[in-house]
């Protein structure tokens, strides 16, 4: 499965949080962005296993999304 996540640099913790849109309250973070997206990758997993167990585990399909960024 492929989710998308989203990755801001924190100031004040001094690493990077990443927030999974498609999964209600599934976040991780890291020091590093490598050790940020190792960490949401055992999160999702996590998430889905908990899901599952309590049977609220949904089809997810592939949506397309556009990302982008927009300073005023």
């Amino acid at each position: 499965m492929r989710f998308k996540v989203v990755i801001t640099y924190d100031p004040e913790y001094k690493g990077y949080v990443v927030d999974v849109p498609e999964l209600f309250g599934c976040m991780s973070q890291g020091k590093t962005l490598d050790e940020a997206l190792t960490n949401i990758k055992d999160a999702i997993k996590g998430w889905l296993e908990v899901e599952k167990k309590h049977g609220r585990l949904e089809e997810f399909e592939e949506k397309e999304v556009f990302l982008g960024e927009v300073t005023v």
